[in-house]
């Protein structure tokens, strides 16, 4: 069944959940001060925006997305963003932690935050219940995992992906047999033995049409297809994590298959990932493609100008709504929205999160009599190898790298982390600073 295609299942009987995932300390500092699935992407989207886009465009309007952590930011963007019409069923709605007088712990995993919302969900009319993950980068038609589980008559599906030996050592990797059935499942395998016992067999990879040298293992993609009476069942117990507890235990007891899906995907749960998943979105034919309009990845519409060059050189870059851009020189960058760059600054490789709001006039001047610079970046600046969070204000004359500095490191003003340095939310860099 193509994308276009007809649908074999009745949507209405699908609810779908988006792990929102725990205080999201891979990406610190963009999770500071928001949930993981608020975490700005490519200068005008939400990470949250994926999964929610790939649910709406398979026809799957009920979903639910669980999270914890600084969750103001989310809900402040889902409350404004989805709104469908009051003749439709659909909605999008979140479902934060939270104690009440029968239990006052935190979700302690993905398995553990489902169980604590079963009896909500349960209220629903549904056979199938879709579990998402909220940080990652991929366009996928539900519709077609729903099919196969239903043709192959599963209990549970998992959604996997090809991947070479060497991002197989950080991943969960599934061994599947002829009929695409799960038959093994282990966990991060890092011994050359293990791997090889893994690995798909030739014949595998050509019934799969997987292309490509060298080895290839199937990676889970923490998306899941549970039946309705099997999620009840599979969950009557303590067991706190798909992945590692309730899925390696269903394998030996109940009918679970793979769903090898072959486009493509990122997993933007680190700040390396999240940085080159970004950046490789500037490039002239990027592996995501958001201007696919037969599946496209909605926000919040922000009634904002066009953006003003004047002056600017601009090479792959992607500028975004309401900018003010004077002679800058900019490359391999995201601009991110209401975002102002002085003359003479050059920016490389640089993710600027962006603004959410204009500083005014007076706003400006009055900072300017204390030394204080205007949110966004000054003139004469240059920077390379940086994400700049909102609000932040960066002063004339500054000089930012990585460069000479530790892999992690914490700071006052900025933060580096796996090699890229991080302007935290509303931080203050004065003019002639040297990071």
């Amino acid at each position: 069944m193509s994308r276009t295609g007809r649908q074999t299942h009745n949507t209405s009987k699908v609810l779908c959940v988006i792990m929102g995932g725990g205080q999201g300390t891979r990406l610190f500092p963009l999770t500071k001060d928001r949930a993981k699935p608020a975490v700005p992407l490519a200068g005008k989207y939400r990470l949250v925006d994926i999964p929610i886009s790939n649910c709406i465009n398979s026809g799957y309007r009920r979903i639910y997305i669980l999270t914890q952590f600084n969750s103001t930011s989310l809900h402040g963007h889902i409350s404004r963003t989805y709104k469908f019409d009051q003749f439709t069923s659909g909605f999008v709605e979140i479902l934060a932690a939270q104690q009440t007088l029968t239990n006052t712990s935190w979700y302690e995993g993905t398995a553990d935050a489902v169980r604590k919302n079963l009896v909500h969900f349960l209220n629903h009319d549904f056979d199938y219940l879709v579990i998402l993950s909220g940080d990652q980068l991929y366009r996928m038609d539900f519709r077609l995992v729903i099919a196969q589980h239903i043709e192959t008559g599963a209990g549970i599906t998992v959604a996997t992906i090809p991947v070479g030996r060497t991002e197989a050592k950080a991943c969960g990797i599934m061994q599947i047999d002829d009929n695409h059935r799960i038959t093994r499942f282990v966990e991060k395998p890092k011994e050359d033995a293990m791997l090889d016992s893994l690995k798909l067999t030739p014949e595998l990879q050509a019934k799969l049409k997987i292309e490509g040298k060298g080895d290839f293992f199937l990676a889970s993609m923490g998306i899941y297809v549970f039946n309705r009476d099997l999620i009840r069942e599979l969950l009557d117990n303590p067991l706190s994590d798909f992945g590692k507890h309730i899925i390696p235990h269903a394998i030996n007891t109940q009918l679970v298959f793979s769903y090898v899906f072959q486009g493509y995907w990122a997993d933007v749960g680190t700040i390396r990932s999240f940085f080159e998943a970004n950046l490789d979105l500037v490039s002239e034919l990027p592996r995501f493609n958001f201007f696919d309009m037969s599946a496209p990845i909605f926000s919040r519409p922000r009634y904002l100008p066009g953006s003003k060059i004047n002056g600017a050189q601009i090479d792959h870059a992607l500028v975004t709504d309401g900018c003010i851009i004077n002679g800058a020189k900019i490359s391999n960058s995201i601009v991110g929205l209401r975002t102002f760059v002085g003359s003479g600054t050059e920016l490389n490789r640089v993710i600027v999160i962006g603004s959410d709001y204009y500083e005014s006039e007076e706003s400006v001047l009055k900072n300017e009599t204390e030394g204080k610079p205007r949110v966004g970046i000054g003139m004469n600046c240059k920077i390379e190898n940086v994400i700049i969070d909102k609000n932040a204000r960066i002063g004339n004359n500054v000089k930012i790298s990585p460069a000479g500095k530790a892999e992690n490191l914490d700071q006052e003003r900025y933060f580096v982390r796996d090699g890229i340095v991080v302007i935290p939310k509303d931080a203050v860099i004065p003019h002639g600073t040297v990071i």
